[in-house]
C-alpha cells in the first residue's frame, strides 16, 4: 500500500487533466481577426480569467509533484517511474499551456492598443474630412475680391 498514491492524488490528477483539456480547447479556438474593441476586450478578460484559474490549479500540481517524490522513496522503481512519467507529461503540458496563454494575452493586448490607436486616427480623419467638406461647400469669393481670395488660398 505504500507504493500506491493516496486517493486524493488521483482526484487531483483527474481535476488537473480535465482543467488542462478544457483550457487547451479554449486556446485552440481559431483566432479570428476582430475589429471590434469590445469583443477583443471580452476575449482578453477570458484569457486573464484563465490565467487566474491556472494559478489556482498550481497548488494541485505542486501536490502531485510532492506526492510522487514521496512515493518514489517508498515504492519499487518501476512503480515510482510510472508515476514520475505521468507527472512529467502533465508538467510538460502545463508549461506549454502556460506559455500559450501568456503569448495569447500579450498579442491580444498589443492588438487592442493598435486598434485603439487606429480608431482614434479614424475619428481625427473623419473630423478633418468634415471640416474640409464644409470648406469646399463655402461660397467662392468674387473674382475681384483679392483679400477674400488670399484668405481662401491660405485655408487651402
Amino acid at each position: 500500500f505504500d507504493s500506491l498514491p493516496p486517493a486524493h492524488y488521483k482526484e487531483t490528477m483527474n481535476t488537473i487533466l480535465v482543467w488542462m483539456q478544457q483550457s487547451e480547447t479554449k486556446l485552440s479556438m481559431p483566432q479570428v481577426a476582430i475589429a471590434e474593441y469590445e469583443i477583443m476586450e471580452q476575449r482578453l478578460r477570458e484569457f486573464k480569467a484563465l490565467q487566474s484559474s491556472l494559478q489556482e490549479q498550481q497548488k494541485g500540481l505542486n501536490y502531485l509533484s510532492t506526492t510522487v517524490e514521496d512515493l518514489s522513496r517508498k515504492a519499487p522503481a518501476e512503480v515510482s517511474q510510472s508515476y514520475r512519467s505521468e507527472v512529467e507529461v502533465v508538467l510538460g503540458r502545463w508549461k506549454k499551456l502556460s506559455a500559450q496563454l501568456a503569448e495569447h494575452c500579450q498579442k491580444l493586448e498589443e492588438r487592442l492598443t493598435k486598434l485603439q490607436r487606429f480608431q482614434n486616427d479614424i475619428k481625427t480623419l473623419k473630423k478633418w474630412m468634415a471640416e474640409v467638406d464644409v470648406f469646399l461647400k463655402e461660397e467662392w469669393p468674387a473674382l475681384g475680391d483679392s483679400e477674400a481670395l488670399e484668405k481662401q488660398l491660405e485655408q487651402c
